[in-house]
């Protein structure tokens, strides 16, 4: 995929700006003790922000396994992020796919909270990654 600086800029930014809002969404719905919608939100506020420096650093995948798979072999595999950010990354894909798929299963409090902090610095870590952020 061929982009123009400004079209690489803009879906840079509107994924930022994606990952930010997924964040507040997982937020709001953990205030309502919606335990597989805050998982949902919280994958999808990760997702969009490896999207962002994928496409940043001129990397595109059609499927989420693979931004996942790309985001480990590029940036874990050069010490760019560390182990512990894409096992939360994983670990949040296999929770998302859990509480939207899984029959007779509901994550908990104590499953979900301890990665909002968590997912909110994984994001604060990757906007350092992406050099052509919107600063204009």
């Amino acid at each position: 995929m061929s982009l123009s600086l400004e079209e690489k800029k803009a879906i840079i930014a509107y994924r930022i700006q994606k990952a930010e809002a997924t964040m507040i969404e997982a937020k709001d719905n953990a205030k309502l003790g919606h335990w597989n919608l805050v998982a949902n939100r919280l994958y999808y506020a990760a997702f969009h922000i490896v999207s962002a420096l994928l496409t940043d650093k001129g990397l595109f995948s059609k499927t989420h396994n693979g931004v996942i798979c790309l985001f480990g072999q590029i940036f874990v595999t050069k010490g760019l992020v560390s182990k512990e950010d894409a096992h939360l990354v994983s670990r949040l894909q296999n929770m998302r796919k859990s509480g939207d798929y899984d029959d007779l299963f509901d994550w908990t409090k104590e499953d979900v909270i301890p990665l909002l902090d968590k997912t909110e610095l994984f994001i604060l870590k990757i906007k350092e990654l992406i050099s052509l952020k919107e600063i204009e």
